[in-house]
């Protein structure tokens, strides 16, 4: 896979035309899914469900009764490793020219539950559907990708910094990690928010959640925790893909940073 090709051309998909997919396409995508290795070491445990005959139902998707879906027990950092784990494997969905879209909310998520036989110390973050994208989207789709600004993301300088928050990083000043850098502004979000922030400090890039308020859970459940394991994901694809090794580490730094900002982990290049 070209990585940082399939993130840049991906999209959120809703809309499907009706055929199902391939069984071996399905299986093949179970066994990358089972390999994806996260820097947190958590095992995930991936099912394909069928909305059909399992009886799920997901109101905001149409044309396909196939799911993929994984499950993992509740522990520090599995909200970043599932986002990590799951953004690989529908990556590679992509690849085989499936459509995806990541679901935490919308969907009857007890059945869903139900289905993937979670224990009580597990936890089924984010489900997708799979199948071929329809021709057209839905005007549902069109309207809540509008709602959201789907398409839209914060400036370069907003997001990214060098040395300390205090120095906005431009795109001429990245240097090498430019594009790595850029798949980290392109990555999905929950509705949108882009909570991802990121201060480079030479070797090493530290990154940082910017966190709004109605994300977390009672139980302390963090979904936008989940965004940033994708954000990771994106970074150290991009990184891959140019060919420099990287290491994930909780090292925090104690820059000085934003009251509604807290570090979530780095990453050294080698």
């Amino acid at each position: 896979m070209n990585t940082m090709e399939l993130i840049r051309s991906r999209r959120s998909v809703r809309s499907f035309d009706g055929a199902a997919p391939d069984r071996e396409q399905l299986d093949e995508l179970l066994r990358y899914a089972a390999a994806v290795e996260t820097p947190y070491a958590l095992p995930i445990e991936w099912r394909i469900l069928d909305a059909k005959a399992q009886k799920l139902s997901c109101p905001v998707i149409t044309g396909t009764d196939t799911f993929i879906a994984g499950k993992l027990r509740r522990a520090p950092h599995a909200e970043e490793a599932f986002g990590f784990a799951f953004e690989r494997v529908l990556l590679c969905a992509v690849s085989k020219g499936l459509g995806t879209t990541w679901i935490a909310g919308t969907l009857d998520r007890p059945a869903f539950e139900r289905a993937m036989e979670l224990k009580p110390d597990e936890v089924m973050p984010c489900v997708s559907p799979l199948g071929r994208p329809a021709a057209k989207m839905s005007l549902r789709e069109s309207m809540m990708r509008k709602g959201a600004k789907a398409d839209s993301r914060l400036p370069f300088e907003e997001l990214f910094f060098s040395g300390g928050f205090d120095t906005p990083l431009t795109p001429d000043k990245a240097g090498a990690l430019k594009d790595a850098l850029e798949m980290v502004r392109l990555a999905p979000s929950a509705v949108n928010k882009q909570p991802w922030r990121a201060v480079v400090c030479g070797d090493t890039v530290h990154f940082y959640e910017k966190q709004g308020k109605g994300f977390v859970a009672a139980n302390g459940w963090d979904i936008q925790k989940v965004d940033m394991g994708i954000a990771l994901c994106h970074f150290v694809c991009g990184m891959e893909e140019i060919g420099r090794r990287n290491t994930v580490e909780i090292c925090d730094p104690a820059l000085p940073h934003p009251a509604d900002t807290v570090y979530l982990a780095s990453v050294r290049l080698g």
